[in-house]
């Protein structure tokens, strides 16, 4: 059965893929990049453009190539790449990985965002993108692009010694800083320049990024205003360990690749800022984690209250959460469990990479390389390394 499959092949496979696509691809939330869209001139009505980006994220009918989307790279997308190719360096120890990375590294470096208008190094996306809550321009900085760049590039420089990569980290932490809302006493990070909106999982990565850049610098004030915002967000911690994704109205949700997310970044602010003052908050996260994100048999649920749909992103994020943030031998062992199962009902071994959704009635097998084929290298990677190379072991 397809569980049986070594997950290195997997991994071997998703970065062939990748390579031959020179890590160009589709994104769920690329539908505003469409020429046909741009020249309606339906951009200009809000509701039009909210519409258009959820019918090309919803569709299991790729329409990109039809309506104008080119193939690009994204930031966030390179940036999990380069961790899972410094995965499986630490696995291969050949050298050729670490090149890979390096060359990918220097990319991001160019794609900072204007540095005259934003002061700092800072990564957005390649594509608008329309929410309820905001409307984001192509090339804005956003705190979650920005997060995952640096974690990418710190990790980089300590692989390489480039003092380059480490130094556009920490200048990244100085730009996350600037999204703080608040006082000493209570505050948050935003997780766009000029907007309020509270999203837990945006905000403590940034406080994790944040304590990074201030273990660096020694700057006090900073790594206090990190700790105040995780204190935050463990402050509306639900008493059953879980959180909303935020705090407007239609973010009272629970998902659980937003809450490994929060588990994962809680861990990293732990680290930075040599603190175990979290850890009640993230074994209570943990328990609800383990208890209400998987079935008997390691199927992975996208939200507490309902198992639909089956999601690579949120199999990736529950491999990273259980054998990064606890690492108990249950953890690995419903990490295995987890990826026989991904491998069961979301692999395609004859295209060898990853569906993006399965729902209950049908599946949608667009190759999404940022939210699908770049997670799961990443995240298949960590298994290898932290559990061994079948899924079934």
């Amino acid at each position: 059965m397809n569980g049986s499959i070594d997950p290195v092949d997997i991994l071997e496979a998703l970065i062939a893929q990748c390579r031959e696509s020179d890590y160009a691809g589709y994104d769920p939330f690329d539908g505003l990049n469409s020429g046909l869209f741009r020249y309606s001139g339906l951009g200009r009505l809000p509701v039009a453009s909210i519409a258009w980006l959820q019918l090309h994220k919803r569709s299991p009918i790729n329409l990109r190539g039809l309506i104008g989307v080119p193939r690009q790279r994204n930031p966030k997308g390179i940036a999990l790449i380069i961790l899972g190719l410094l995965q499986r360096e630490q696995r291969t120890r050949d050298g050729m990985s670490l090149k890979e990375a390096e060359e990918l590294g220097e990319w991001l470096l160019e794609q900072r965002t204007d540095r005259a208008v934003w002061r700092y190094s800072a990564w957005g996306y390649h594509f608008d993108w329309a929410a309820r809550a905001f409307f984001v321009p192509k090339g804005t900085p956003n705190a979650i692009t920005t997060c995952y760049v640096a974690r990418a590039l710190h990790a980089l420089g300590r692989a390489t010694n480039d003092l380059r990569f480490t130094d556009a980290a920490v200048d990244a932490g100085l730009f996350l800083d600037s999204l703080y809302l608040g006082d000493e006493t209570a505050g948050y990070y935003a997780y766009i320049p000029g907007e309020t909106a509270f999203v837990h999982n945006a905000s403590l990565w940034t406080a994790a990024l944040v304590s990074e850049t201030a273990r660096h610098t020694g700057d006090t004030r900073m790594r206090r205003r990190a700790l105040t915002a995780a204190s935050q967000s463990v402050s509306m911690q639900r008493a059953d360990g879980s959180w909303f994704y935020g705090l407007r109205a239609h973010h009272a949700f629970v998902d659980g690749f937003h809450t490994g997310y929060n588990l994962e970044a809680l861990s990293f602010v732990q680290a930075a800022q040599e603190t175990a003052q979290f850890e009640s908050a993230i074994n209570r996260g943990l328990a609800y984690y383990r208890r209400e994100f998987f079935l008997p048999d390691g199927t992975v649920k996208y939200y507490n209250n309902r198992t639909w749909p089956l999601d690579t992103h949120s199999v990736a994020q529950a491999l990273i959460t259980l054998l990064t943030v606890a690492d108990e031998e249950e953890d690995r062992q419903l990490a295995r469990q987890v990826l026989q199962r991904a491998i069961e009902t979301l692999y395609m071994p004859g295209k060898q990479r990853f569906m993006y959704q399965r729902h209950s009635l049908f599946a949608n097998r667009i190759n999404y390389l940022r939210w699908t084929q770049a997670w799961a290298f990443y995240a298949i990677g960590v298994y290898t390394n932290r559990v061994g190379t079948r899924a079934d072991n």
